[in-house]
């Protein structure tokens, strides 16, 4: 296909915002409830809950609830970006992944300070770096995100081999046990969630978000922090572990 055709293509492709009230909000209520969840874990570490985060299935639920919101806004968002842009460069694109991929590190390096034995060495901001950039050719393509998603999350729940319980192949899924970290988020089956959200996005947009018009009644704080998601995910538990911290030696002064 020539250059001009693609400007031709690209030009036809529905412009949408880049911004929409009712996914930043969504994003917003889904940053909160990790906060509280994170909270939570914070006051079991110091000794004030007691809690089986790992095993109970309420807490499971809680967190496959958070995890499954954050990887469909991160698809939808995507393709937000791509209707706003149709001409978006690989570089641009790139440099959104790379700012992603920044932040877990600081994560994966701030765990380890921290959690020495479990430190995140794959966790949701891995997750959605590496999803993302899998997704990228499915962004204009909704029915196919849509089967290549199905078939991850399936792939992700029912597939378990004793070959991927290790770091050099557990960041795919696949793994007998959760391994011993404080956040574990496979590409598998997680990328498949975020894929879904892809077509998500395409069915909204035809829609023109209509089905997120109530959220633009939620307090405007909840937008605030889904348009700032990535800083407040990064400084939250620093801020939460250091009160906690400071409170605990105060009470025992």
């Amino acid at each position: 296909m020539s250059t001009r055709d693609g400007r031709q293509r690209a030009a036809k492709t529905p412009v949408a915002p880049a911004r929409v009230p009712g996914v930043d909000t969504l994003r917003g209520i889904a940053i909160v409830a990790m906060a509280i969840y994170h909270f939570c874990f914070d006051l079991r570490y110091f000794g004030f809950l007691r809690a089986d985060l790992e095993h109970d299935w309420r807490w499971i639920s809680a967190r496959t609830l958070i995890l499954s919101t954050f990887l469909l806004v991160a698809g939808v968002s995507a393709v937000l970006a791509d209707r706003a842009d149709p001409g978006r460069t690989s570089r641009r694109w790139l440099v959104h992944v790379g700012l992603i991929a920044a932040a877990a590190l600081a994560v994966s390096v701030g765990s380890w300070l921290m959690f020495p034995q479990t430190w995140i060495w794959f966790g949701v901001l891995h997750a959605i770096a590496a999803s993302l950039l899998v997704a990228r050719p499915f962004l204009r393509r909704p029915a196919l995100a849509a089967a290549a998603g199905i078939a991850i999350v399936g792939a992700g729940l029912v597939f378990h081999d004793a070959a991927f319980d290790n770091r050099l192949l557990g960041w795919l899924g696949f793994m007998t046990a959760k391994p011993p970290t404080e956040d574990y988020v496979p590409l598998f089956p997680w990328t498949g969630v975020l894929l879904l959200g892809i077509a998500a996005g395409h069915a909204l947009s035809r829609g023109r978000f209509a089905a997120l018009a109530p959220l633009s009644r939620a307090p405007a704080l909840l937008g605030f922090l889904g348009r700032h998601s990535l800083a407040f995910y990064l400084l939250h538990q620093p801020v939460l572990i250091g009160a906690l911290w400071m409170f605990v030696r105060i009470r025992a002064a």
